[in-house]
């Protein structure tokens, strides 16, 4: 009886770790574009300030890569924002759906107002 009531505790453990798991890969991946974009600002004002006409041509290619990255950041945000409020969807859902505590007695159903 007691396997039934921890059942899905491993399930919802391993869900967590994937889902901290995901998360810690989105938040490298938008460090790695911003360490990026540091070093397209730095190239651009240099190019700017060189005032060669090479230059400030290569800086409208560089302009549109940084622009590709922030747009890139930007959807990776709204991703991890998406997930996020899945998971806290999902973990609502989990305590409010009237579980049994490890002593046995059931948690009553929890209502939320809206």
């Amino acid at each position: 009886m007691e396997g039934d009531v921890f059942s899905g505790f491993g399930e919802r453990h391993n869900m967590d770790g994937k889902l901290l798991q995901s998360f810690q890969k989105s938040f490298v991946d938008v460090q790695d574009i911003l360490d990026q974009n540091r070093l397209l600002i730095n190239e651009i004002n240099q190019n700017h300030e060189s005032k060669l006409p090479d230059n400030l041509g290569r800086n409208v290619s560089l302009i549109k890569e940084l622009n590709n990255n922030i747009r890139r950041v930007a959807s990776l945000y709204g991703d991890l924002s998406h997930s996020f409020a899945r998971s806290v969807d999902a973990s609502s859902e989990g305590e409010s759906s009237g579980t049994l505590k490890s002593d046995g007695k059931a948690n009553p159903k929890r209502f939320r107002s809206g």
